[in-house]
């Protein structure tokens, strides 16, 4: 069965470029792996401030909408960043949005 998919391509159009690092470490710290994707985006700014238990405040200034899997080699996108209209922006958090037969069907990324 094919599923719809809930970003098409078509509405990416925004360039973005995304250093994804894997949440495996090295004996020093570093990432095992990393990787480099020039891409486009369906992206939407938006402001949002959080109070953490830390009582630090994380705002949250947009979001990265890609169609399908942008990295199938990771099975999570988490740590990284990305650099979008000329602002490197801190990977906050990360999905990949799974169909019923476990297929990607889109990945997002939060930035601040």
């Amino acid at each position: 069965m094919k599923y719809p998919c809930l970003v098409p391509a078509r509405m990416c159009k925004t360039d973005i470029m995304v250093h994804l690092e894997s949440e495996e470490v090295d004996e020093c710290s570093n990432p095992v792996r990393a990787i480099d994707i020039e891409t486009k985006c369906n992206y939407q700014d938006k402001a949002k401030t959080v109070l953490t238990a830390e009582k630090k405040l994380t705002q949250i200034t947009g979001t990265a909408l890609f169609a399908g899997d942008i990295a199938p080699e990771f099975p999570t996108v988490g740590c990284g960043y990305v650099v979008i209209h000329g602002e490197k922006r801190i990977i906050a958090q990360g999905s990949k949005a799974r169909n019923p037969d476990g297929t990607v069907n889109y990945t997002s990324l939060e930035v601040k």
